[in-house]
């Protein structure tokens, strides 16, 4: 029932906004000029949907309608002529119902009244089942669900027309050739609309974006381009690209080129920090900083050039490292939910089966970190139902083996390794989101919570168990890497072995033995993708091995920056030099150099350096086990729900300012002379 709000706001069905407006974000995916659309399953918004809310008032009230779409309006159960854009309410209790059509995108609805007001306090229906009897009368009801919502609060601010926000940027180097091209250089990385100006005469111009200056003067091969016919003063390029440099051929003669830069808005007050006595290491944090916004879009996307869309094991480690620095909540959510999609489920998310076992954790992070149970209740069936799925490919063991459709990923490679059978990686993997639904089940179902809990954790347990079984080897004190084929591949790789320590799989005394004959073992394989560099550091972390992971970022982050890097890459290996670091997949250029998980430092120094972590749901309390790892000094500020959580340390004193919350001090200082603590 509604009891007023401070304000009316837009709804719509829970996850069809997110889902519309991932199908338009995925698809501006284009490969040299081509549409690209992605590989799986695009679910769409439901076409007709129902909103309902129960009012009792005390005088009479005229409330003003407006909807995305055709709609009806229903008083108490009476259909009213046309689509009232104003009615009154009479005195009394009453419910309203107000159907909305739209195939185009999402049914949404804003109502505004002294006290009626649109907000998630309605709820929402896609299907009525509603049937009449010979008397006329409806009898039945549909599967009724809390509205969903974000900040569009005003009659003006239709959900369907949300942009991102622009500020013009100029070139800082344009060199023209003789011929009349032009190679410009907008200084770093970065992702909007190229605008030309003061142009004269009419005719073609073509468009070669690079990363790289050798990408864009390649015209047979880089990556994104554009070909516009242009006439009249001025041109604006309609999609957006991710660019430093831009070659422009064309015979017309322009004035002046500049791009409007895209992004998403962001409170810097409230926003993470980190800076200590090493600049370099300051530096990587920067940079780091830069890629995350510049993958912090409408969802959180993996490479801003070529990929441009949300792939849940990229979105995972975005999550976090976001916790440490924008502390963006409504951006997890949006692609939380647009990665999930709708039922039934076909695939797994992004086709990639280890992919939808870190789409569960995600869901466990959030909460974590947030405390928002609301969103917990909201995704909990359509947990459940994806749970369904996995459950119904497992082996006659109960494990978790790829099918002909599944895409198995772990990691890019550069070594041999199969991902046939069973591997023991993607087990640890299904058995977290086993221990994530037994965890939130009884959050989000207080009825038969309890029992579902207790299934999951039955599953978790049994599966833990035939994973130590299988794939643990006494001799080797290492998880080995997969069965084929009826038969175990001995391979030792870091990746179960790690995300065995960071899931807490093994016992501790199992994890120490693990840090030795793997993680700090050269004799494996080692990881040269960032995507897998943030688990790998974050293991030797957890571990108390700051000072041997500190080295480690200064050499492959800065690396990078050596190399002249503005945002971090998709990949880097130290080993190649020129441009054979913009090389990938088979093509000269096909390395995204700013890849959301190319910024792993930002939640390393934030996690495990300033030791700031929640220890119950969103911060009510946490734990504060900030770690110098080598440094002379550090400072910095964690995000959290109810403020900034604030770390200095030296040699001698530490300093904790909290703004809530209630935390505990994990410190160890050798001599030191002062700690102060301030909640």
């Amino acid at each position: 029932m509604q009891d007023g709000n401070n304000h009316a706001t837009w709804i719509w069905y829970p996850g069809d906004w997110e889902i519309w407006l991932g199908n338009r974000f995925n698809n501006r995916r284009t490969e040299r000029g081509a549409m690209f659309p992605p590989f799986w399953k695009q679910d769409s918004h439901w076409a007709t949907v129902e909103f309902s809310t129960v009012v009792n008032l005390k005088k009479a009230e005229t409330i003003t309608i407006a909807a995305e779409g055709r709609y009806n309006f229903m008083l108490d159960g009476k259909l009213r002529f046309g689509e009232p854009q104003q009615f009154e309410i009479p005195a009394g209790e009453h419910k309203i119902n107000i159907k909305v059509w739209n195939q185009a995108t999402p049914p949404t609805l804003f109502v505004e009244g002294e006290t009626i007001q649109t907000d998630s306090s309605w709820l929402a229906t896609y299907e009525d089942k509603i049937w009449i009897d010979e008397n006329g009368v409806a009898h039945g009801s549909g599967i009724y669900v809390p509205a969903g919502c974000w900040n569009f609060n005003s009659i003006e601010q239709k959900p369907s027309e949300w942009q991102l926000a622009r500020k013009r940027i100029k070139a800082v180097d344009i060199k023209k050739g003789h011929d009349g091209s032009q190679l410009v250089d907008f200084g770093k990385e970065s992702m909007g609309y190229l605008v030309l100006e003061d142009i004269q005469g009419e005719g073609l111009v073509e468009i070669y974006y690079g990363e790289s200056r050798e990408e864009a003067l390649d015209k047979e091969h880089c990556e994104t381009l554009d070909k516009f016919e242009v006439s009249g003063s001025g041109f604006q390029v309609p999609e957006s690209k991710a660019f430093r440099f831009v070659y422009i051929d064309t015979d017309v003669t322009i004035g002046k080129i500049a791009m409007d830069y895209e992004y998403l808005p962001f409170d810097d007050r409230k926003s993470g920090n980190f800076r200590c006595n090493d600049e370099e290491l300051n530096r990587i944090w920067e940079v780091g900083a830069y890629t995350m916004d510049l993958t912090t879009r409408e969802f959180f996307m993996d490479g801003i050039k070529r990929d441009r869309w949300t792939w849940s094991g990229d979105a995972i480690q975005s999550y976090l490292m976001n916790y440490y620095l924008r502390f963006d909540l409504d951006c997890v959510k949006r692609t939380i939910r647009q990665l999930r999609g709708k039922d039934p489920v076909t695939a797994h998310v992004n086709t990639i089966m280890d992919y939808t076992f870190y789409w569960f954790k995600s869901v466990l992070d959030y909460y974590l970190y947030s405390g928002d149970e609301a969103f917990v209740q909201e995704m909990y069936p359509r947990m459940k139902t994806l749970m369904d799925y996995c459950l119904g490919r497992v082996n006659a063991e109960g494990m978790a083996e790829g099918q002909p459709d599944d895409w198995i990923f772990v990691d890019w490679v550069d070594f041999p390794m199969h991902k046939r059978g069973v591997l023991a990686f993607e087990q640890i993997l299904f058995w977290k989101a086993l221990e994530t639904m037994a965890m939130v089940a009884p959050l989000a179902s207080p009825q038969e919570g309890k029992a579902e809990s207790a299934y999951y954790q039955k599953l978790a347990d049994a599966l833990r168990k035939k994973v130590k079984a299988l794939f643990w080897d006494e001799g080797k004190k290492a998880f080995l890497h997969a069965i084929e084929d009826g038969q175990m591949n001995p391979q030792i790789t870091k990746f179960p072995n790690m995300f065995a320590i960071l899931y807490d799989f093994v016992p501790e005394e199992d994890k120490e033995k693990l840090m030795q004959t793997v993680m700090l073992n050269k004799k494996i394989e080692p990881i040269t993708t960032p995507y897998m560099r943030f688990y790998e550091l974050a293991a030797l972390c957890q571990m108390g091995y700051q000072n041997e992971v500190l080295p480690e970022i200064k050499g492959y982050w800065g690396g990078m920056l050596r190399e002249g890097a503005t945002s971090f890459w998709e990949k880097y290996n130290p080993e190649e030099s020129g441009t054979q670091h913009l090389a990938m997949y088979g093509r000269p250029y096909g390395k995204s150099l700013c890849h959301a998980w190319g910024a792993s430092p930002v939640y390393l120094l934030g996690k495990y350096f300033l030791g700031v972590n929640p220890t119950k749901p969103g911060y009510t309390e946490y734990e504060i086990k900030p770690t110098l790892g080598g440094l002379e000094w550090m400072e910095g500020e964690v995000p959290t729900p109810f403020g900034k959580i604030c770390v200095k340390m030296d040699a001698h004193n530490v300093t904790v300012k909290s703004d809530g919350g209630r935390g505990s001090e994990c410190i160890e200082i050798p001599a030191r002379k002062e700690i102060i603590y301030t909640y």
